[in-house]
């Protein structure tokens, strides 16, 4: 239960932090805390948008998904069904790093400037799938010593 609490804490952060920059780059907030000027250079770039879409907004439902699956594990009516959820956790998590590591290398070599809120969102989704991972790596543990003892008898 501590990972997949570990999950939802760590994405409803993502979540606040995907928020911000989201109203932020459609000019619900004025300027943002930073205090390097990086911030706005990456949320201005025309990299900011994927496939059309302002990567911030990709964030908050990223995150928003995130959270629903880390949430749902911990319902006790869902107990016989957490497996399946640290599978689909451990997958979007994934595709979330994988994204975020695509974002990190477009900041470094590309646009040449570093967000330190994109920096933060990178450490919590870093923070996710290794919780998500720990959690699925603990299901196919127990999964496996279920088996062996079925085997035994």
């Amino acid at each position: 239960m501590n990972y997949r609490m570990t999950a939802a804490l760590l994405s409803l952060a993502g979540l606040f932090i995907s928020a911000y920059l989201y109203l932020y780059k459609i000019g619900r907030i004025g300027t943002l805390a930073c205090g390097t000027g990086g911030c706005e250079t990456v949320q201005l770039s025309s990299w900011s948008r994927f496939a059309g879409v302002e990567v911030s907004l990709i964030g908050l439902l990223g995150y928003a998904v995130l959270l629903g699956l880390s949430l749902a594990s911990l319902q006790d009516p869902l107990a016989g069904r957490r497996p399946m959820f640290a599978t689909l956790l451990l997958g979007f998590s994934a595709i979330g790093l994988g994204f975020t590591l695509y974002l990190t290398y477009l900041e470094l070599f590309v646009i040449h400037a570093i967000c330190r809120w994109c920096v933060g969102s990178a450490l919590i989704i870093s923070g996710i799938f290794l919780a998500s991972l720990l959690e699925y790596l603990r299901h196919r543990t127990e999964k496996s010593l279920v088996s062996q003892a079925q085997a035994l008898q």
